[in-house]
């Protein structure tokens, strides 16, 4: 199978940067994106670049320590967030960075999307924890992220964005999608009033074709977190009738008689 030239590379990050633009997942010059090549040096996006608009030839080389290598211009602000993926993650080769709006929204609110919803997000990114606050460009967000990163393929970061991780710009991509189209999900069953989560034991079945599915059985065998995704929970909204509001109301008076 032939190798993929650089060309190819810069080709690949500028489709996927304007995909992520033309779906609204960032705006203005917000985001950045990565892919590691052969040679272990990461190409990625130059800083106060807006992605709808970025050319390949504007992407830049850098190595495992943020030097440049070859570039016209400076890489992300944030990279240092990609090479800390890249170094604890060998099987990821690319990542993506954005700021889709209803996956951001719950960042923002400080709600991680780890509920058990959907089994198709179960199969495909477990679950997408919140990590804590961390100024961006600087190490207080590499070190907020580190603890998630091993065993997780997805994360928000609390008052920031998202960052997705794969195996080819593709899969990053997608988990981004993915992300965004959960939060949009999850915000309207907030709307219906209800949740209704799925069991532990559908969670562990669950848990069991997604090793198959990435090939993560025996030895590879990918650890699932006891408490994420959340299943079996209370929904945070209660429903009540009229007339059961109304009874409520009149026994809570009454008591206070």
């Amino acid at each position: 199978m032939p190798s993929v030239s650089e060309a190819q590379y810069r080709a690949e990050i500028a489709r996927f940067c304007h995909l992520t633009y033309e779906k609204g997942y960032v705006a203005s010059t917000d985001g950045n994106v990565s892919a590691r090549l052969p040679d272990g040096h990461i190409m990625c996006t130059p800083t106060i670049s807006n992605k709808g608009f970025v050319k390949p030839e504007d992407m830049v080389i850098i190595d495992m320590k943020a030097q440049k290598i070859k570039g016209e211009r400076k890489a992300s602000s944030e990279i240092a967030m990609h090479l800390l993926i890249y170094e604890m993650r060998p099987d990821i080769h690319a990542v993506v960075h954005a700021h889709p709006p209803c996956a951001t929204a719950y960042a923002a609110a400080g709600i991680p999307l780890n509920k058990a919803l959907i089994s198709e997000v179960v199969l495909a990114l477990g679950c997408i924890p919140l990590a804590e606050y961390g100024t961006p460009g600087t190490p207080e967000l590499s070190d907020q992220l580190r603890p998630f990163v091993k065993n997780f393929d997805a994360l928000l970061m609390a008052n920031h964005g998202v960052v997705t991780y794969g195996a080819n710009l593709e899969d990053a991509f997608n988990r981004m999608d993915t992300v965004e189209h959960f939060a949009k999900i999850s915000i309207y069953t907030k709307i219906l009033g209800r949740e209704r989560l799925l069991s532990s034991e559908d969670v562990e079945k669950l848990w069991v074709q997604r090793q198959k599915y990435y090939g993560l059985e025996g030895s590879d065998a990918q650890p699932k977190d006891p408490m994420c995704p959340v299943t079996d929970g209370v929904s945070e909204t209660i429903s009540l009738t009229r007339s059961e509001l109304i009874d409520l109301i009149e026994r809570v008076v009454s008591n206070l008689k």
